[in-house]
């Protein structure tokens, strides 16, 4: 591990807790944590390794989540398994074309389809926060495994940031979730893409092991905290995350695009 100041590994602890609490109440926290990785780690480290190590400390928090939202939330886990499934292969066939394709090309497409399902949000106050009725019918849950599983998987292994709350909002729109519902089934979606996004950095050697583990510890608390925040909070709070971290994700899609 490369010589990193105490004060900079209290920060990414610190970080790495406020990463789990908002990926579990909405997804999202790696636009929190892979940047102040990225800047904390010594100029000379190769970016692979900000990206690994953010896997690895990643993957607890989610999983963390996970068991949390499935012993209280009424989570369909054989459904979020396969979606989970179809994401991970999504998200080899992404990371299979990125090598080849700009994705300048698609921020700003992106940023306009966020920014739309921010609008949408905004307009219907009800969205996302019906109780779940009963199990998803077949058709629903085939085209919840292709959009959310095959569809943000590719983007996930493509581009990345903002998998999570793409995922929240595929699941409530398809699958007709609340938005805590759709956040529980996101999370056990998230451990499947995640592990098999580790597996490659582990095997590729670029993974900081040694400050993975202490910040995994952090952002297991916060991941855990989050997810009892958005089950006592329910989904009207999750809906005021989930728009602030949307308008966040655009920010720094534009900030990539036209500035940095």
């Amino acid at each position: 591990m490369p010589d990193i100041p105490l004060t900079i590994v209290v920060v990414l602890c610190l970080t790495a807790f406020a990463a789990g609490w908002i990926d579990a109440v909405v997804g999202g926290g790696g636009l929190l944590l892979l940047p102040v990785l990225l800047l904390g780690l010594p100029s000379n480290t190769p970016a692979a390794y900000a990206l690994g190590t953010n896997k690895a400390v990643a993957i607890v928090g989610t999983s963390g989540a996970a068991v949390t939202y499935a012993r209280k939330a009424p989570v369909d886990v054989r459904t979020a398994v396969r979606i989970g499934v179809a994401a991970l292969a999504g998200s080899s066939a992404g990371a299979f074309f990125a090598a080849g394709m700009s994705t300048d090309v698609l921020k700003p497409v992106i940023m306009v389809v966020l920014l739309a399902v921010a609008g949408f949000v905004i307009l219907r106050p009800a969205f996302g926060t019906a109780p779940v009725t009963g199990p998803a019918t077949r058709r629903r849950v085939l085209a919840a495994i292709g959009l959310a599983g095959l569809g943000i998987g590719f983007y996930d292994g493509l581009i990345g940031p903002g998998t999570g709350t793409f995922l929240v909002l595929a699941l409530t729109a398809v699958l007709h979730l609340d938005l805590v519902t759709a956040s529980a089934t996101a999370k056990i979606v998230n451990c499947c893409t995640n592990a098999g996004a580790l597996a490659m950095f582990a095997w590729q050697g670029t993974v900081l092991w040694r400050l993975a583990a202490l910040m995994a510890v952090f952002n297991l608390a916060g991941g855990t905290l989050g997810a009892h925040t958005a089950l006592k909070k329910g989904s009207g709070f999750v809906r005021v995350v989930l728009l602030t971290v949307v308008f966040a994700l655009v920010a720094n899609l534009a900030y990539e695009q036209w500035i940095a």
